[in-house]
């Protein structure tokens, strides 16, 4: 029996240097997974690296695994002594394995804080697992905390930078635009590894949520940023018109768009080039920069919405989505009533497609009267006290609820799906019973 726990021991230790010597031989390394195998069936290791992809065959596992959790929960008690290296190796082999092993996640936070591991290094190490284990929530979490750490390397030391000499100040200008030149890399990479993992497990929450953060921590305020987000996001999500977690993100980029603009334009001389009637902001597009409109914006979107529905018919995450802008675009409206010179005309596509087949009644003026709503949703709208009181007599009806009471009918009267038919009714309640009344 002690025979053979020594020749397991000696066969995992030769396992654990084989995934430590793949790396070594190609540093490039992309993917990883297990082979189906499940009993070496040649005299060789279980270890197969082809072009960029890591393998490991499966009847190695049973004994690789509890080996090296083992050998890490014996350096935590203290009870055996381990090298930076050897820590390094076993922690990377034991998460290649088990990613939610909260214990050697933190020991290689101790690993990083104390200088013997590289942050890029292992974030590598976060992006291969999470090639396996794409909704593994201890490696985003750990992940965020690498991005902290190199975010505190980006922060300024210097706050008497006034009186520095032409050539620091110089040299801190070139440090600055390989700070930011890094951070650019770093964005792109996250964004890369966020989209991977979207896209190997559907309506992965964990993917979006850091996705998230990351433009909340790393682009925060960058229009251009999240603009080119929304843009690149239309062709993902009409090829996932079910993942709930990716519409979900895009509503977040859109209330952040409507919100940055807003406030820039609330600021006159933020941005003192730009139309306040308009609420306009400016992304560079090539040499000329580009105004987009925030009512554009929730045009674009709406738009985005009813093509999607009308495609792919019986998907409720499309009518959800579409309730969330419209909401968005209501509550936006009635809270800028500088915009109220001229209404846009949301949503005229769908009117031209409608005609004059629309019932009469849906073009007559909506008799309203704002009131103290109870919804958590008006609560964060910012409305004051004074908007809260009745307000007696007509009001004019909110831009683009005849357009969608229209859409509603056009679908209803040509649906052949049951569930199209079902989603599109509770929709038109919802219409009138929130923005509506």
């Amino acid at each position: 029996m002690a025979e053979l726990e020594e020749e397991v021991d000696v066969l995992v230790q030769r396992v654990v240097k084989d995934i430590n010597n793949a790396f070594k031989k190609n540093p490039n390394i992309d993917e990883i997974g297990v082979i189906s195998c499940p009993e070496a069936r040649y005299n060789r290791s279980p270890i197969v690296l082809v072009e960029n992809k890591l393998g490991m065959e499966s009847w190695c596992v049973k004994f690789l695994l509890p080996f090296v959790h083992n050998k890490l929960l014996l350096y935590r008690q203290r009870k055996q002594w381990l090298d930076r290296e050897a820590l390094m190796d076993v922690t990377c082999t034991l998460l290649l394995l088990n990613p939610d092993f909260t214990t050697a996640w933190n020991v290689r936070k101790e690993l990083v804080q104390c200088g013997a591991l590289n942050t890029e290094r292992d974030l590598y190490l976060g992006k291969l697992v999470l090639t396996k284990f794409p909704k593994s929530p201890e490696t985003w979490i750990h992940r965020r905390w690498v991005l902290q750490q190199v975010l505190r390397q980006f922060r300024p030391s210097t706050p008497g930078a006034e009186h520095k000499e032409m050539g620091q100040v110089e040299q801190s200008q070139a440090q600055a635009a390989t700070q930011a030149e890094r951070l650019q890399r770093i964005l792109q990479e996250e964004m890369q590894v966020c989209g991977e993992a979207a896209g190997r497990y559907p309506s992965n929450y964990n993917a979006w949520s850091h996705r998230i953060w990351v433009l909340q921590n790393l682009a925060r305020g960058n229009l251009k940023i999240l603009h080119d987000e929304l843009s690149s996001m239309k062709l993902w999500v009409s090829m996932h018109v079910s993942d709930h977690s990716g519409f979900h993100y895009r509503q977040f980029l859109l209330k952040t768009l409507v919100g940055e603009m807003s406030l820039t334009v609330e600021i006159p001389h933020a941005t003192p080039h730009a139309p306040s009637d308009q609420h306009c902001s400016h992304w560079p597009n090539g040499d000329s920069p580009v105004a987009v409109t925030v009512p554009q914006l929730f045009d674009q979107e709406l738009e985005l919405c009813t093509d999607l529905i009308e495609t792919y018919p019986g998907h409720e995450t499309l009518w959800c989505h579409r309730r969330h802008v419209f909401f968005l675009w209501h509550h936006w409206w009635r809270e800028h009533p500088q915009s109220r010179g001229e209404p846009p005309s949301l949503l005229n596509h769908t009117d031209e497609m409608l005609g004059s087949s629309l019932d009469a009644s849906l073009n007559q003026s909506v008799q309203a009267m704002d009131i103290d709503l109870a919804s958590d949703g008006i609560r964060q709208s910012g409305y004051t006290q004074d908007t809260k009181r009745l307000k007696r007599g007509p009001i004019q009806a909110c831009p683009g609820l005849p357009s969608e009471h229209s859409f509603v009918t056009k679908v209803l009267h040509g649906c052949r799906n049951t569930e199209q038919g079902r989603f599109a009714a509770a929709y038109r309640k919802w219409l009138d019973s929130v923005i509506g009344s």
